[in-house]
C-alpha cells in the first residue's frame, strides 16, 4: 500500500467513524500486535459529566496533578527540600507521560522520548538530577561534566538511507551537489553565529531552558516567521538542506518546518552546546534502552509512596487560602476530594484550565492558541537483525530520506552484551499531513492492520525482509503528544499568560515553554515546586 492510498484509506475510515471495521490490508502479515495509547476514553468521561460527587475527603498540603516528567520533577524538588507531605494524582495506570516505556523478553524500549542532549550550563536542575543519578560522575577543572560512559550514545549514532545506500550522519551528503555543500556550510556558519550570540541583557540568544534566553528584539523577531521562510529569506533553497531542517522540526516539534516558528527552528540548532560540537555536525546524547523511561523509573522509585494512579482529576476549586481537588478512582469507581494548600497542575495547559472552578475563573479564549501534535509510535520485536546491504552500518538512530516517518531507533544499541540475536526497533511517525484535529481522528480510526502495512512498506525500503523477521508489532497512539511552536506562539501573550500561577495554583508542563523536550518539562516542574515551597515557607536551595 503506497503512502497516498494509505492516507486516502485512513481518511475515509476517519470520516466513517472509529467503530468502522474494515479489512483493507494488501499484505498477509505473519505476526500480531496490539494498539495501545493514552486513556482518552477515561479522559472523555469529563465531557459526559457522569462522574459522581466525592463521598470522602482528606487533607494534603500539596497535590500534584499529572505524573509526566513535569509532575515527577515537581515531586523530586519537593522531596529534595525535605518536604514529603504531597500526593501525585495520575490518570494513567503508569507514570511517565511522553517518556513512558515498555519491556519484553528482549529488552526495555521507549514509547516516546528516547534521549537527552548533554545539558548546558543553564540547565542547572538537569545537571543536579544527573549528578544524583550517577549520570554525571564529576566535573573538570573548567567546570565541564564527566559522564558515565555507558549512558552516552554508543557509536555509530546516526545514519541516513538515500539512493539505496546508508550514509553516516543525517545531513544528506550522498550525491550532494556543489550548491548543496556550499549552503550546508553557510547554514552551519549561521547556526554557529546564533550559538555564540548574547543579547544586550547578557543572556544567550538561545538557551535551555528557553525562559533564560535573551529578550532582544533581534532574536524575538524570528518568532514571527516560519523556519521555511527563514531559510528562503537568507538565500538557502537547497532541497536537501530544507529536508534536513524539516526533519529537525518534525523530530522535536511534531510539526512541519513551514508551520514552526523560526525562533524554535534556530533554537534546535543553536541552543544545544552541552556536547561542545555544532548540532548540525552531530553531538553526543544520553540514552538508554527504554529511552527517557530510565529517568522515569528512577524518579518513580523515589516517589512511589506519593502516587495515586488511575486517578481522573475532574475539578480543582480555589478557596481564599486553600484549594480542593476532586478525582475519580477508575478502579474503585468512586470520587474523593483532597483539600490542599498548594496545587501543581502538571498536565497540558488546556486540560488544566478545564479543571479549574470557583469565583473569577472563566475559560480563557487565548488558550485556543495551544495546539497539540498527534504521533504514532510503534515497537517492532525482531527475531534477528535485518541484513545490512550497503553503506554505513546499523546505528542507534536510523532515518529514511523522504519518508513520512522519522525512521527508527534500536533499543538494544546500548547493550553491553557481545551477542544479541534479537532486537526491538522503535518507529516514530509524527502526523503532519493535515491539521492536528484531522490527524487525531485518523490516528484513532486507523486499524492496526493498516498501520502495520504502512510501517512494513516504509521499513521495507532499506530492509526488504523486514516482514519476515518481525515477531510482534505494537502501536501506541499519542493524540496530544506535544505542543506545536507555531510562528508567534513562543513569545506571544498566550504562552506567557498561561505560565502564571493563580494564587496557590501553579502550572507545570512542557507546553508552557512552547515545545516538548525533557529539559523544559523538568524546568517547569521545578519552578512550580519552588513556588509552592516559598508560599509554604519551607526553606530550600533553588535548583534554578
Amino acid at each position: 500500500m503506497n503512502r497516498r492510498n494509505f492516507l486516502l484509506t485512513a481518511a475515509s475510515l476517519a470520516a466513517a467513524g472509529t467503530n468502522s471495521r474494515c479489512s483493507l490490508s494488501t499484505t498477509s502479515l505473519a505476526f500480531t500486535g496490539q494498539v495501545l495509547g493514552a486513556s482518552h476514553h477515561v479522559g472523555h468521561l469529563l465531557r459526559e459529566g457522569r462522574l459522581p460527587a466525592p463521598k470522602s475527603r482528606r487533607k494534603v498540603p500539596v497535590v500534584i496533578v499529572g505524573a509526566g516528567m513535569a509532575g515527577l520533577s515537581a515531586g523530586w524538588k519537593l522531596q529534595k527540600a525535605g518536604f514529603n507531605e504531597f500526593e501525585i494524582l495520575e490518570l494513567e495506570p503508569a507514570c511517565g507521560g511522553n517518556s513512558r516505556f515498555g519491556e519484553n523478553h528482549i529488552t526495555p524500549y521507549p514509547w516516546g522520548a528516547h534521549y537527552v542532549p548533554l545539558p548546558t550550563r543553564e540547565s542547572g536542575a538537569v545537571r543536579e538530577l544527573f549528578e544524583e543519578f550517577g549520570i554525571i560522575q564529576e566535573y573538570t577543572a573548567a567546570g565541564e561534566p564527566k559522564y558515565e560512559e555507558k549512558y552516552l550514545c554508543f557509536s555509530p549514532q546516526e545514519r541516513l538511507y538515500r539512493y539505496g545506500r546508508w550514509q553516516e550522519g543525517l545531513l544528506p551528503l550522498l550525491a550532494a551537489s556543489k550548491k548543496d555543500l556550499e549552503q550546508y556550510g553557510r547554514f552551519r556558519d549561521l547556526m554557529a553565529h546564533y550559538r555564540g550570540r548574547r543579547g544586550r541583557d547578557g543572556r544567550k540568544a538561545f538557551a535551555i531552558p528557553m525562559e533564560l534566553s535573551s529578550r532582544d528584539r533581534e532574536f524575538l523577531a524570528l518568532d514571527q516567521t516560519s523556519m521555511h521562510d527563514f531559510l528562503i529569506a537568507r538565500g538557502l533553497d537547497s532541497p536537501a538542506l530544507h529536508w534536513y531542517a524539516n526533519y529537525a522540526c518534525r523530530d522535536d516539534y511534531g510539526t512541519n518546518y513551514s508551520e514552526v516558528s523560526a525562533w524554535a527552528g534556530v533554537h534546535y540548532f543553536a541552543s544545544r552546546d552541552g556536547g561542545g560540537k555544532d548540532e548540525i555536525e552531530g553531538s553526543s546524547v544520553l540514552t538508554w534502552p527504554e529511552g527517557n523511561g530510565w529517568i522515569v523509573k528512577r524518579l518513580a522509585s523515589l516517589l512511589t509512596p506519593h502516587f495515586h494512579t488511575n486517578a481522573l482529576v475532574f475539578r480543582v476549586s480555589r478557596e481564599k487560602t486553600s484549594a480542593s481537588v476532586d478525582y475519580f478512582d477508575v478502579q474503585q469507581q468512586r470520587s474523593t476530594r483532597v483539600e490542599a494548600e498548594q496545587v501543581i497542575l502538571a498536565c497540558p495547559r488546556q486540560f488544566a484550565e478545564s479543571l479549574l472552578a470557583g469565583p473569577g475563573v472563566n475559560p480563557a479564549s487565548w488558550l485556543a492558541e495551544f495546539e497539540y501534535a498527534p504521533w504514532m509510535v510503534a515497537n517492532l520485536s525482531l527475531r534477528e537483525f535485518p541484513r545490512e546491504r550497503a553503506g554505513a552500518p546499523l546505528a542507534w538512530d536510523n532515518v529514511i530520506y523522504d519518508s513520512p516517518s522519522l525512521g527508527y531507533v534500536v533499543a538494544t544499541h546500548q547493550s553491553l552484551r557481545t551477542h544479541i540475536p534479537e532486537t526491538v526497533f522503535t518507529y516514530y511517525y509524527p502526523m503532519t499531513d493535515a491539521p492536528p484535529r484531522q490527524e487525531r481522528n485518523r490516528l484513532l480510526a486507523t486499524t492496526w492492520q493498516l498501520w502495520a502495512d504502512f510501517i512494513i512498506e516504509d521499513l521495507g525500503k532499506p530492509h526488504p525482509e523486514i516482514s519476515q523477521i518481525v515477531s510482534k508489532l505494537d502501536i501506541f497512539r499519542w493524540g496530544h503528544a506535544m505542543v506545536r511552536p507555531k510562528p508567534g506562539f513562543l513569545w506571544g501573550q498566550a504562552r506567557s499568560r498561561a505560565a502564571k500561577s493563580v494564587e496557590n495554583i501553579h502550572f507545570a508542563h512542557s507546553d508552557l515553554s512552547g515545545f516538548s523536550i525533557f529539559e523544559e518539562a523538568q524546568y517547569r516542574g521545578v519552578v512550580a515546586a519552588e513556588k509552592a515551597l516559598e508560599l509554604l515557607r519551607v526553606g530550600f536551595t533553588s535548583s534554578l
